[in-house]
């Protein structure tokens, strides 16, 4: 039963990698699609490939997310894990097909602590606190002051320019950029999923907890987000790339090119799991509000701030539903 139900949530997290993947694929292409930068073909083909050579290039932030809970060992903390993921999918979808880019990241966190909550599992607060809830306010004001800074700058230097040539050259250059958001992506959000992966082997006795992440885990976890992303989150798109504010190249690519810097600093240097949609959207914010204050359309990026706040409740929320319904149907059923 145990290796049963360890295959099981194995498969799940594999599936939210792949919601993942598809949720996020605005991230790194919505603006180099807007401004006809890339196709949008090219973009997802470009961001599957970057996604998948980013899940290589770390385990920091994989550490983080396996340590955010305690579950019990054995099958009942397999559930627990299970249910977290449920929980993260269910709100990845909703928002989804709402087409608001809400956190994967902060769904799955919210899914464990949810689901940690309901099943009466440990739940580390000072990590949670450290390298999830600091890091979530933190890092989009980053973004959005770095990138208006950045496009002030741009502004500045490119003032006498021909416009034209000037938006030739930074529609070049946002294939650069788009690939390190993509890379950025892939090192922060398939790490996520690498983590549960662990959390799950651990919980079921099939790894120690001072072991490197398997190779198998890694290339699956990769694969499953490459995936997701080539399959494209138009909905997303559409609200990333065009309804926040019409960007053009060169807005487009300090947007992209500062919210993988943050993206970067974060996973190595702080190993923080934080938001790549998060990020992106407050550096768009920044980038537009650089033309005038009300070229931002102020009412879409409300909702989206509205889906972020209720991103981890909401997860959680229906994680400890998942987490119910499984516990009743693995553990008293069964």
């Amino acid at each position: 039963m145990e290796l049963a139900i360890i295959i099981a949530v194995i498969v799940i997290a594999l599936g939210f990698d792949y919601t993942n993947g598809f949720h996020d694929a605005a991230n790194a292409i919505a603006t180099s699609v807007s401004t006809r930068a890339l196709t949008t073909r090219v973009a997802l083909l470009l961001a599957a490939v970057m996604n998948f050579v980013g899940a290589f290039l770390g385990q920091g932030v994989a550490n983080t997310v396996g340590s955010v809970i305690t579950p019990p060992d054995g099958s009942h903390g397999l559930v627990v894990v299970m249910a977290a993921l449920l929980g993260a999918i269910s709100w990845n979808l909703i928002t989804w097909r709402f087409g608001l880019p809400s956190s994967s990241s902060h769904a799955l966190i919210g899914g464990l602590v949810g689901a940690a909550l309901a099943s009466g599992s440990l739940v580390q607060w000072n990590a949670i606190e450290d390298k999830v809830l600091i890091p979530m306010v933190l890092s989009p004001l980053v973004g959005f002051a770095l990138t208006f800074l950045v496009m002030v700058a741009i502004v500045h230097i490119f003032r006498r320019g021909n416009p034209r040539k000037v938006n030739r050259g930074f529609k070049l250059a946002q294939t650069l950029s788009a690939a390190a958001m993509a890379l950025g992506h892939g090192l922060q959000d398939a790490q996520k999923t690498m983590g549960v992966m662990f959390l799950a082997l651990v919980t079921g006795g099939y790894a120690a907890a001072d072991e490197g992440l398997p190779v198998w885990v890694i290339l699956s976890a990769a694969t499953a987000i490459s995936l997701g992303t080539y399959s494209g989150g138009w909905r997303i798109m559409r609200t990333l790339g065009r309804r926040i504010i019409h960007l053009d190249p060169p807005r487009a690519f300090a947007s992209q090119s500062v919210a993988a810097g943050v993206l970067y600093t974060t996973a190595y240097v702080f190993q923080a799991p934080i938001s790549t949609t998060h990020t992106i959207t407050s550096a768009v914010m920044g980038a537009g509000a650089t033309r005038r204050f009300n070229a931002v359309r102020w009412g879409v990026a409300g909702n989206i701030v509205t889906a972020w706040v209720l991103t981890l409740p909401g997860a959680g929320a229906v994680a400890a539903l998942c987490y119910g319904v499984a516990h009743f149907l693995i553990e008293v059923v069964f």
